[in-house]
């Protein structure tokens, strides 16, 4: 884990409302790192040759980079924090992370970089589900 997101967190004169400050920078940079992901697979579906079986791919993965990207900025923001926002917004993204995973997932045997997007999605979907736990 990366410690810039970690000590960012860390240094905010927010208190966290008892959230475990470990699993949210972890969700952070587990939503990040999807995010990046999503849109280097949906671009490397885009110069595959076979383009229309990986329409829904493209999307799944253009939706899934957004909502990570603001699932992370969400997390990002503790003035004024609100547990039922960020469990809203931890749940969707979440389900979103699933059904990309997924998608890319039936891909995988034949594209790379949709096995790797898979497994971001996978550990992404994890990390929110972890904190949503530790949400109590």
């Amino acid at each position: 884990m990366s410690t810039v997101v970690k000590d960012v967190l860390a240094a905010h004169p927010a208190d966290p409302g008892g959230v475990d400050r470990d699993r949210l920078a972890r969700c952070v940079e587990e939503c990040l790192a999807c995010a990046q992901a999503c849109t280097a697979c949906a671009d490397a579906c885009l110069s595959e040759e076979m383009i229309t079986e990986l329409a829904k791919c493209v999307r799944t993965d253009a939706d899934c980079a957004d909502i990570c990207a603001a699932t992370a900025a969400v997390l990002s923001r503790r003035t004024g924090y609100d547990t039922g926002l960020t469990r809203a917004v931890l749940t969707a993204c979440a389900a979103v992370c699933e059904a990309c995973g997924a998608e890319c997932a039936s891909h995988a045997e034949r594209h790379e970089h949709c096995r790797v997007c898979a497994e971001a999605c996978r550990r992404c979907e994890q990390a929110c589900n972890d904190l949503l736990t530790s949400l109590g």
